[in-house]
């Protein structure tokens, strides 16, 4: 069979899978073997899973495939921070990073090659949107990195963490998502705790609650403004799900999970967002929203005219959102020497134009164009 008419297992969750089995006439139990093989062993070959049946592991190199994306380039930080450009097809790759803090590995994956939502301080809204990534694609970043880092000098897994914050607004892409988060928390997966999962959207209200339906794992949101004119101009979804709207949203996200918060990310931006008068604006906003702040200072990028806020600024607006009584924490830039901090990531999106003279047959497209 042509392998692009092959169906591709690695995205499949439990549910999926135990479908597709039942399907094929097979046990329900041969979903949890496969899980097992691939991402708790790390292997691919249907040939060498041996408790499955000859029978059955034929079909399955016959008709499917565990295809992960491909690491196309590497780069390691002078704070142990690691960049991989990850190829998703011939014309497209997406950035993830790996960043280890103690006995914390933190991976950040994308879900998209490129971005829709423009938002003017981020390098990858200026790439533009070409396609969402699908379930294997985005699970296959955390196959791919635990492969390449192996476990730590204890033996447990290198990625204790996966955040959902690489390129790409995720809740554009839930059907994707979706299942890839859910082998994340999946026993016979990656068996994380929903707490080491986040996801992080830039505000869009109906999928916030259909998250906290389909797989409530941690939220973070990207606030950035405490007040709409401002959110407009940085975060232009705000103009379809204001901030009202969207501190809702956030409640009844939490409301059944009371010891959960939602995480406020706040770009640090010198003179725009920075002030007294705006600390203590959004330490008023959040309200009785269970809330903690990251401050995140600004981490320019070719073509950007935004600075980053002074680090008098930065503390200075943080003590006044903790006399708000919220815990507020300022994040250390990680990885900024190989453009893998936050904002930063771009990765190789085919540009619009190429795109649709590509689909007209008009031109051949490589990485290196």
């Amino acid at each position: 069979m042509d392998s692009s008419a092959r169906t591709n297992l690695l995205g499949h969750d439990r549910d999926q899978l135990e479908t597709f089995f039942i399907d094929r006439g097979e046990k329900r139990f041969r979903a949890r073997q496969l899980l097992q093989w691939v991402h708790q062993r790390g292997e691919l070959s249907f040939e060498a899973m041996t408790d499955l049946g000859k029978i059955l592991r034929n079909d399955l190199i016959e008709n499917t495939e565990l295809r992960p994306p491909e690491i196309a380039g590497e780069q390691i930080s002078h704070d142990g921070t690691r960049k991989w450009l990850v190829r998703v097809d011939a014309g497209n790759c997406v950035e993830m990073v790996y960043i280890p803090e103690g006995e914390r590995g933190t991976l950040c994956v994308s879900s998209q090659v490129g971005c829709a939502l423009n938002c003017s301080f981020c390098s990858t809204a200026q790439q533009g949107f070409n396609r969402n990534l699908s379930a294997a694609e985005i699970i296959g970043q955390v196959w791919l990195a635990h492969q390449r880092l192996g476990p730590r000098a204890d033996g447990h897994r290198s990625i204790t963490n996966v955040v959902m914050m690489g390129m790409g607004e995720p809740l554009l892409n839930m059907d994707a998502v979706i299942p890839a988060m859910q082998l994340m928390i999946e026993d016979l997966a990656w068996g994380m705790s929903r707490r080491r999962v986040t996801l992080s959207t830039s505000g869009l209200v109906p999928q916030i609650d259909a998250l906290a339906q389909r797989c409530p794992v941690s939220l973070a949101v990207s606030l950035h403004a405490a007040n709409d004119d401002l959110r407009d101009e940085l975060v232009p979804i705000n103009k379809t799900y204001p901030i009202a709207q969207l501190l809702d949203a956030c409640r009844r996200y939490v409301a059944p999970m009371p010891k959960e918060h939602i995480t406020f990310e706040y770009v640090m931006l010198d003179g725009i967002n920075d002030s007294d008068a705006d600390a203590r604006q959004l330490g008023k906003l959040l309200g009785n929203v269970p809330a903690k702040v990251n401050l995140i200072p600004f981490n320019p990028f070719p073509g950007s005219d935004y600075r980053r806020s002074p680090v008098e600024r930065i503390n200075r607006f943080r003590e006044i959102v903790m006399r708000s009584g919220y815990i507020c924490l300022t994040r250390t830039p990680r990885g900024d020497d190989i453009d893998a901090a936050c904002g930063q990531l771009a990765g190789q999106v085919l540009p619009r134009s190429r795109r649709v003279a590509e689909r007209r047959g008009m031109v051949n497209v490589s990485l290196t164009s």
